[in-house]
């Protein structure tokens, strides 16, 4: 079965294929990569309509290749995956809708490790609106490390690791905790022995989320 993979940032790319090799390895998965958005998204300082249609035309792309449904991996760009998804004839999952499910189902006091400010804050707006419609109460509060990601993108993902695991006590009081971008997913065994409670991740949430559509 054939999944698109729409990436914004090559640091989402590895995670996402390291989540489908362990949770459902039989997939064909086919990477889309648009490493202007961000730059673009940062120039404008916001999501302008002239790239609404590019989000639209990645996703008419990965139906004209056959894919049986589409995983998006930038979390960065929420409105325009919305429209996108909703007009996809496949099925097409947001970055960290299944994450934001499976935190819901784990309580009401809700944390999250971000190292990109710009994703973090339509991240929040995104899981009110998650649990607004859910009639949840839950309550989300974010912390973010910017030099985890510049630790990221200078090949140092030893460092990256290390300082989302330094983080991650302020968040120890929640019922769960969530490792916000597919790219901080790669510090999970650093993060996780520092918080007594459940540490999410996006790309196995999502994985798992698909694969239940799908087969």
């Amino acid at each position: 079965m054939r999944i698109a993979l729409i990436h914004a940032v090559t640091v989402a790319m590895a995670p996402v294929h390291d989540a489908f090799s362990r949770l459902w390895p039989d997939a064909e998965r086919i990477d889309i990569l648009d490493t202007s958005l961000p730059g673009d998204l940062a120039r404008d300082g916001r999501l302008t309509p002239a790239m609404m249609q590019r989000f639209a035309t990645l996703t008419r792309y990965a139906e004209d290749i056959s894919a049986a449904g589409i995983l998006f991996t930038c979390s960065a760009f929420g409105a325009a995956i919305d429209a996108a998804a909703a007009a996809a004839g496949i099925p097409a999952l947001k970055p960290n809708e299944a994450m934001f499910e499976a935190a819901l189902n784990a309580g009401t006091r809700l944390g999250m490790l971000a190292t990109f400010a710009p994703a973090a804050a339509s991240m929040e707006a995104e899981f009110r609106d998650l649990a607004g419609a859910g009639g949840s109460a839950a309550r989300l509060e974010t912390v973010c490390v910017p030099e985890a990601m510049q630790a990221l993108q200078a090949g140092e993902g030893a460092t990256h690791d290390v300082l989302l695991a330094e983080a991650a006590p302020r968040l120890s009081g929640c019922d769960a905790v969530m490792l916000a971008h597919f790219s901080t997913s790669r510090a999970l065994a650093a993060v996780q022995p520092r918080l007594p409670c459940p540490v999410l991740t996006a790309p196995d949430a999502a994985v798992r989320k698909l694969k239940a559509l799908l087969c």
